[in-house]
């Protein structure tokens, strides 16, 4: 077996390797996902449950915090609003991801992700091997990609290599 073939074999599987956990990592980050929206969506609801007891709808209550003069509860306003539209957009990402098939999901993760769950599921995630057909899809790709790559990358050697061939018979 030629070296060229032995790298290209190897870069493949690697590819193969590291496109196979697409779908894993993707499922993980979904997983974390919806446990932080499920956490700030209890969160959400039980202020606007007390604004209600108290007649209050949401507005009006992060307003009587803006308005109290103590910086603290002035504080808990601005860190209501944050909670509530960090909600919102686990919300829109939890709902992205659903409608996706699940070979896409991997795409959507990579390209526009939520950056705390991201770096979370980043931090703890573990490998799998992919048995699903979205799995050997993306394993697939990885394999292509991977022979893809060295033939690129031998390809100016091997030019350099069968150019003086062709002017040695002119």
């Amino acid at each position: 077996m030629r070296a060229g073939t032995i790298a290209a074999l190897v870069v493949s599987l690697i590819g193969g390797a590291v496109a196979s956990q697409a779908p894993e990592f993707a499922q993980q980050y979904r997983q974390r996902l919806h446990g932080a929206h499920w956490e700030l969506t209890q969160i959400v609801t039980d202020f606007d449950a007390g604004a209600v007891r108290h007649g209050l709808d949401r507005e009006e209550a992060l307003g009587l915090y803006d308005k109290v003069p103590p910086p603290f509860l002035q504080d808990r306003s601005r860190s209501m609003r944050r909670i509530i539209e960090r909600a919102e957009h686990l919300d829109r990402q939890v709902q992205r991801l659903a409608d996706l098939p699940p070979v896409l999901r991997p795409l959507l993760v990579m390209v526009d992700p939520d950056k705390d769950v991201f770096q979370g599921t980043l931090h703890d995630f573990e490998t799998a091997v992919p048995l699903t057909a979205h799995g050997l899809v993306w394993t697939a790709a990885g394999l292509l990609a991977g022979f893809g790559l060295i033939r690129l990358a031998v390809f100016p050697l091997r030019q350099r290599r069968r150019r003086p061939e062709r002017f040695a018979s002119r």
